[in-house]
């Protein structure tokens, strides 16, 4: 008698559709470990690794929300894929990350994945595991022009869509005219650069509007809270603020509490569940999904596939994933907070 739930009936597809919207896909590769004959077939149709893999990631700093989520997300989506994660903290800084690298790329893995604090960083070890043979991805941001390096594939969100997405909320908000001010992130991260280039891209059509302030706050909430306290009292109008993620978003909002400027529209990247809550409240006017969960976890899949499957870089697998998420409204967060709960996004 055939067993109540077959995966000799299902594809390959039908298999990474039933991971992606089921959030209890843990529980559902626990109740097969039970029968090995099930688990191998489960094995065999989602790719999933019948021996344990072994897996370094790395991104910019678990200080950052962001990172903290996707170091979360790759665990899990690690864990139905039989992948022992190892992390490794960019600390949100070049050197330190270069060090954790360095140490990395001394040691033997099935596949590595890794979301680099600067471009142009972590160049010669990443080459030291490709020329070895070990598939690397890379996430969100560039570890170097991908016509220079063989990553196995890139896994990031179209940063221009993002920071212009966003900006046009705010400017809008504004009715078109008025003063603003961008905080950005690290200017060696390639995703700060597209989110920049975004938010211009939308101003150019807005004469009315005043840029202030441009500086970079490194995603420090701390840096960017002195960097507030100085703008409110040098500006006693600021119309809107464009952050370059929300935990900066948020860390400046409590700034501008503490001076009674709640008037100013605030705007973010990430849609980390703060910021979403914000949006719902009303303390943050607008911000985007860069989905963790799907880049990190991703990263899982990709790596697997590479190793389990096969997969070659630019033939199985594109060189480059856009790998975007919503504008978040209030609408849509009850069910962005969800997927993200379940690392879905």
């Amino acid at each position: 008698m055939a067993s109540k739930f077959d995966p000799r009936s299902y594809s390959r597809r039908d298999f990474f559709e039933i991971l992606g919207a089921s959030a209890g896909a843990a529980s559902l590769f626990g109740a097969f470990g039970s029968t090995p004959a099930l688990a191998a077939e489960m094995a065999k149709a989602t790719g999933r690794s019948e021996k344990p893999l072994k897996a370094a990631f790395s991104n910019a700093g678990l200080q950052a929300t962001w990172c903290a989520q996707g170091k979360q997300a790759a665990e899990f989506w690690g864990k139905l894929f039989n992948v022992e994660v190892t992390w490794f903290d960019g600390a949100l800084s070049s050197t330190k990350q270069r060090a954790a690298i360095d140490d990395l790329a001394s040691q033997k893995w099935d596949f590595v994945a890794i979301q680099a604090f600067g471009i142009g960083t972590l160049t010669d070890p990443v080459n030291k595991l490709i020329d070895a043979g070990t598939p690397v991805i890379d996430m969100d941001t560039l570890i170097a022009p991908l016509d220079s390096i063989n990553v196995h594939s890139f896994l990031a969100p179209d940063n221009e869509f993002m920071g212009s997405s966003v900006t046009q909320a705010l400017v809008e908000a504004i009715g078109g005219k008025g003063k603003v001010v961008m905080t950005q992130g690290a200017l060696g991260h390639t995703g700060a650069q597209g989110r920049a280039r975004g938010f211009h891209s939308v101003l150019k059509s807005y004469p009315n509007i005043e840029v202030l302030d441009e500086q970079p706050a490194d995603w420090d909430v701390t840096k960017v809270a002195r960097i507030w306290e100085t703008l409110l009292t040098k500006y006693p109008q600021i119309d809107a603020a464009f952050f370059h993620n929300d935990d900066m978003a948020l860390a400046a909002y409590n700034v501008m509490k503490q001076h009674n400027r709640t008037e100013i529209k605030v705007g973010g990247v990430d849609a980390m569940p703060p910021a979403v809550d914000a949006v719902v409240d009303g303390r943050m006017h607008a911000t985007v999904r860069n989905p963790s969960c799907r880049i990190h976890g991703g990263a899982i899949i990709a790596g697997v596939s590479a190793v389990v499957g096969g997969e070659k870089a630019g033939g199985g697998i594109p060189k480059h994933i856009i790998t975007d998420g919503p504008v978040i409204t209030k609408p849509n967060a009850p069910g962005i907070a969800w997927m993200e709960g379940h690392f879905l996004i």
